[in-house]
């Protein structure tokens, strides 16, 4: 009966890490969603702990993720069936990070007892940096985003980034069940070692809340840099018309208009979505000296995303970000760095004989080699094209070179009418809290919007809708602490995690 009671409370941490982030945003449930699983990883062999965790992280992913199968099923002309395997396949591989987190745990908790929990949030920010990194990473939905709307607490970021505030939640799933949690099979620790870890995190709380309060309150950074206003324009093209040739003429004329509606609105700075341009920018002469024309004639400057060639044997294709400048002229061209797997590029493709449509849909992109920051009158900013946004470290590099602005274009017409949109955007605006930096969104169908230094969401559109959203953001030369360390917590705890498990070698009973 107990193996049964574990395997529901392991399913019980996914289901309530699930439900902490949008569409639910369920903050407060982070606080206790990794409380189950510890008290199930309390007893047992290492592979129970290992099935456990697995469960978990299945639960978890499924939740947050499931709207992968609508994309590959709709856009990669993929069989539902296919779609839901490869999408499986993706769950499996992502739930193995909380099955290794369990693991580590079982094996800290045989060795040194209940007081090993403290280690917790070391070995989760552990897992987590794995699962950023290895296989080109899919950081999506780590715990630490689930406080992004809990302003006080998410200030954090600026000094320890997403993987502090991941830590900070992990610590306090540990100190509660340490303080309350029936601890099975384990020796009870005495009065001080169950009540002192959740006094501390408690006092962390108290501390962080009254700081990140204070810091929100004073607001220092929206008082400093040079203003500008932006203009975000969301075309709302339906991704199954974004390339047909019938509907270009259409589709630019639109952009086009919605740019003039954002000049006459005031904006000293266009933004367009991800590939917004029915053409390669650099390509289709008369229609983009048609962009050159509106910059150079109203005096302001449009970054656009279009996709780019580099000709030879073979071309190379880059999904890029264009600044054209008030004069009409190309400033600079980023390339995007991170491709998203089967949407820009297909691992494996050998391997994948069952998905050959998804083989034959998915475009062949390439990856830009380095950051390239874009000029804006005397200063420069830098973007992150779709999910790079997530990559906390990709954002922190081009801010540490000097980005005074954020900006990210996306194109999030694949996600439909999921949690996925909403999604992408909490975790956009956890850069800006890093970094101390505004950040301008764009994105095609939307969530299109303005975050300050802060977190705060100074606008925001409505999805699948077109709209134009036109605000002041201001351009900012101090760094945070976050953006001179970096990842310093989460290196430190894979290291730690590591440290730990070396002295405690003693084989588990």
């Amino acid at each position: 009966m107990s193996r049964h009671v574990d395997y529901a409370l392991a399913a019980a941490s996914g289901v309530l890490l699930a439900l902490s982030f949008p569409s639910f945003d369920l903050s407060v449930l982070a606080w206790v969603a990794l409380a189950p699983l510890l008290v199930a990883v309390g007893s047992g062999s290492l592979w129970r702990a290992f099935a456990l965790g697995l469960i978990t992280g299945i639960v978890y992913f499924t939740g947050t993720l499931y709207w992968i199968t609508l994309v590959m099923h709709q856009y990669g002309d993929l069989a539902m069936w296919v779609a839901a395997l490869i999408n499986a396949a993706l769950i499996l591989y992502l739930s193995l990070f909380p099955a290794l987190f369990a693991v580590a745990m079982r094996r800290l908790i045989a060795v040194a007892g209940p007081s090993a929990l403290v280690a917790t949030p070391f070995v989760w920010a552990a897992t987590e940096l794995g699962r950023m990194h290895i296989l080109t990473g899919f950081p999506w939905v780590l715990l630490g985003y689930s406080q992004v709307g809990v302003l006080p607490i998410a200030q954090l970021a600026s000094v320890l980034g997403v993987f502090g505030l991941s830590g900070l939640v992990a610590f306090g799933n540990a100190a509660l069940v340490l303080a309350f949690g029936p601890l099975r099979g384990l020796e009870q620790p005495g009065r001080v070692w169950r009540v002192a870890p959740a006094v501390v995190a408690l006092a962390l709380l108290i501390g962080l809340a009254t700081w990140g309060t204070s810091r929100v309150a004073a607001a220092t950074l929206t008082r400093e840099g040079e203003a500008m206003t932006f203009g975000l324009v969301q075309g709302n093209v339906d991704q199954a018309e974004k390339w047909n040739p019938t509907r270009a003429t259409a589709i630019f004329n639109e952009y086009l208009q919605l740019t003039r509606d954002a000049i006459a609105r005031g904006a000293q700075v266009v933004v367009w979505p991800e590939s917004s341009t029915p053409f390669f920018f650099e390509e289709d002469k008369p229609a983009a000296e048609q962009v050159r024309d509106v910059a150079r004639q109203s005096k302001v400057s449009i970054l656009l995303g279009s996709a780019q060639i580099v000709r030879g044997r073979p071309n190379r294709y880059f999904n890029s970000a264009f600044m054209v400048r008030s004069d009409g002229e190309t400033a600079a061209v980023y390339r995007k760095m991170h491709l998203v797997p089967f949407g820009e590029y297909v691992p494996l493709k050998t391997l994948l004989f069952f998905a050959a449509p998804l083989v034959e849909a998915v475009a062949d992109f390439s990856a830009g080699e380095r950051p390239v920051l874009l000029p804006l009158n005397a200063r420069v900013v830098s973007t992150a094209i779709c999910y790079e946004v997530v990559y906390s470290d990709l954002v922190r590099q081009s801010v540490a070179a000097g980005s005074h602005l954020l900006t990210t274009i996306t194109n999030d017409a694949w996600f439909g009418r999921t949690s996925a949109p909403y999604q992408h955007f909490s975790q956009a605006r956890m850069r800006a809290i890093e970094n101390g930096r505004y950040l301008v969104r764009a994105a095609n169908t939307g969530v299109s919007g303005i975050v300050d230094p802060y977190g705060r969401v100074l606008a925001q559109s409505a999805i699948f809708e077109p709209t134009v959203i036109v605000g002041q953001a201001r351009l900012l030369s101090h760094g945070t602490i976050y953006t001179r360390i970096g990842d310093v917590f989460a290196y430190a705890s894979t290291a730690a995690t590591g440290l730990l498990l070396a002295l405690l070698r003693r084989r588990v009973q």
